[in-house]
């Protein structure tokens, strides 16, 4: 088999729109007032574009979870040391964190991928081994990957989907821990949403006021050390690993057909990453929860997307995606569970 190309992820399928008028008219027939269950209508629709039938169905969700550091956190970024990304780490593997608590809920499974963790995590059993390097360089004094490293994580993530959806995954959703993440997607932000960067710079793991005011100073310098807008080189400049691994992942799920559930702030930043690449791609993503992070808000309108649900988070992990799958897959019963409104009526005489 060749060797799959970073050309080969942009070749991705726009949704065939000709479906949709037949696909209305089923959940019409529904019994229930056209238009009753709202959101749910438009996923359901959204969900059987994706899967071209009348019967969407999604029994095997996946959380891929990638982890990486940034050498952003050594100029004061982040309001916790790097080490917290390994101790996150383990604590994933071993089914303790919030993300594994709301997978059982909701019967998802979970894989940890060390995109670029700054420690040797070779010896950790189910980690999925595809560190690129040990974390970014500083983006502060100069790019946070080399270009092959920006390829390399891309197509790394790609290849993680690819296999989940091998093994049978019918919906990818996707979440990360990576102390520090939170800047390197507000430089994202700012670059490709030509949004004011002090409109995407906001608490990540939570600042004190004069955390808020180093991090914001930091990123402004970040910022000026380059003038990068198109979209593989403002990841090259600004990084990290596991956010270019998130967008591989997506760019991997839409061109197989299978829908991805985008978490938060982070999350977000790959999918306007990936949407930016293969424009195509936006297509396929499914928009979980509106984050308490700044600038998320401003994202999801930057991408024209509706979040599913707004609860106030800013975790990440994947814990949003989570917690949106019951709703894609309710969407789906509604098409393939719910009788007909002319059943329904003929039985009522």
């Amino acid at each position: 088999m060749a060797a799959l190309r970073l050309t080969d992820l942009f070749a991705i399928s726009w949704l065939d729109r000709t479906l949709e008028p037949a696909l209305q008219a089923a959940l019409d027939a529904k019994a229930k007032p056209p238009g009753a269950l709202g959101r749910i209508e438009e996923l359901a629709l959204t969900l059987s574009l994706i899967q071209r039938g009348l019967r969407p169905a999604v029994e095997r969700p996946v959380l891929l979870v990638f982890a990486g550091d940034h050498g952003l956190t050594r100029s004061g970024v982040a309001a916790f040391p790097s080490g917290v990304t390994v101790a996150m780490v383990d604590t994933l593997l071993a089914g303790k964190a919030s993300a594994n608590a709301f997978a059982r809920v909701v019967g998802a499974e979970v894989r940890v991928i060390d995109a670029g963790v700054a420690a040797d995590l070779s010896d950790r059993a189910g980690l999925v081994q595809a560190k690129i390097a040990w974390g970014t360089a500083d983006a502060l004094v100069e790019p946070a990957m080399t270009p092959a490293q920006t390829e390399a994580a891309l197509l790394g993530g790609a290849q993680v989907a690819d296999q989940a959806i091998a093994n049978g995954a019918d919906l990818i959703a996707l979440g990360e821990m990576g102390i520090g993440n939170s800047a390197s997607a507000a430089l994202l932000m700012h670059r490709l949403a030509s949004t004011p960067l002090e409109d995407c710079v906001g608490q990540g793991a939570g600042h004190s006021p004069e955390g808020m005011a180093r991090k914001r100073a930091v990123l402004a310098q970040a910022a000026a050390r380059s003038n990068a807008t198109a979209p593989f080189e403002v990841l090259t400049q600004f990084g990290g690993y596991e956010i270019a691994m998130m967008a591989g992942a997506m760019l991997a799920a839409a061109r197989a057909g299978v829908p991805v559930l985008v978490d938060g702030f982070i999350g977000t930043a790959a999918a306007l990453l990936a949407v930016r690449l293969a424009p195509a791609a936006r297509d396929y993503c499914l928009f979980a929860h509106a984050s308490a992070e700044a600038g998320h808000r401003l994202m999801l309108e930057a991408l024209n997307a509706r979040p599913l649900l707004v609860l106030d988070m800013r975790l990440g992990e994947g814990t949003g995606a989570l917690l949106a799958v019951p709703l894609v897959q309710a969407a789906c019963a509604l098409l393939s569970e719910v009788a007909e409104l002319s059943d329904v009526l003929e039985a009522a005489g």
